[in-house]
């Protein structure tokens, strides 16, 4: 393909586009989520080759998904200044291939998972590709609700790893969904106040819109991050995660809440936001790292 206005030859895709189409640094984050989630999972001996399959299955997918995802909304992202410059707004990537590259990228995940995990953990990766485009991504022009909707695919692919070695879903699995659906209110909301503009200019619904000192977005940020500490100390409650786990997890709680109190009093200042999306970078690695040593 050749990017419009050169006239060098050049592969399909530069390496640098295709890892901006696919999200690459999102799609490794999904992984870690999902290699948490395997951990987390396993009852005995580690079996490498189905951790190496349920790897390779959820970041096929994960890359698939966003390569769609960029695909869907590549008229949006070039109204926006994050995203403008991404590879199909500047035409360096044609929409016929990143739809191609989706499609192929999304329906090999969900096939290695079929044959090399197993039914459940596909069928999940499926459901998440399926939600993130079909559900969140239109109503993100829709209704301000899209955050919330937008996070349930986003809490799945822990529950792929888990499930991929477990081969089925429990309270605990389910728990580990709860905290990575809840950890993402915080972490988006502060997304949304730090890039308001760029999205009202896109016409997608924000919960920031409107709210002109930050107020509603900070007190949402902190609803979420209490409700994400209660949760992270269930492990040790009911699946006897050891005592460590617990006030670690209470620990980095706090803090995290401290955040969001600190942005929701801050009268919109985007420094307190960005602390918080920083802190919501730094808290997930940290709790998931935790709860492996612990268990």
């Amino acid at each position: 393909m050749k990017a419009l206005g050169r006239t060098t030859s050049r592969p399909v895709f530069a390496m640098a586009d295709l890892a901006e189409l696919v999200k690459a640094r999102l799609s490794f984050l999904t992984l870690a989520t999902a290699m948490a989630g395997f951990a987390l999972g396993v009852k005995a001996e580690w079996n490498y080759l189905l951790l190496s399959a349920t790897l390779v299955g959820t970041a096929l997918s994960a890359a698939g998904a966003a390569a769609l995802n960029q695909w869907w909304e590549r008229d949006h992202d070039a109204k926006m200044k994050r995203t403008r410059s991404r590879p199909l707004p500047t035409a360096r990537v044609l929409p016929t291939d990143a739809l191609l590259t989706g499609v192929v990228f999304s329906v090999s995940g969900v096939v290695c998972l079929a044959l090399f995990a197993n039914i459940l953990s596909a069928s999940l990766a499926a459901a998440t590709i399926v939600f993130y485009l079909f559900i969140y991504t239109p109503l993100k022009r829709v209704t301000t609700l899209n955050t919330i909707i937008g996070a349930v695919p986003g809490a799945l692919p822990p529950l792929i790893g888990w499930t991929a070695a477990r081969g089925s879903i429990n309270a605990e699995g389910l728990t580990l969904f709860a905290i990575l659906f809840l950890w993402q209110m915080p972490h988006f909301l502060a997304i949304a106040w730090l890039y308001r503009e760029d999205y009202a200019q896109a016409g997608f619904k924000m919960l920031s819109e409107g709210d002109e000192d930050g107020f509603i977005t900070g007190r949402q940020a902190v609803l979420y991050a209490l409700a994400l500490l209660a949760v992270s100390l269930l492990p040790s409650v009911f699946f006897a995660y050891s005592v460590i786990y617990f006030y670690g997890a209470l620990l980095l709680g706090g803090a995290f809440v401290a955040l969001a109190g600190n942005f929701a009093v801050s009268g919109g200042s985007v420094p307190a936001a960005r602390m918080l999306f920083l802190g919501s970078i730094a808290y997930l690695p940290l709790l998931l790292g935790l709860m492996v040593l612990a268990r």
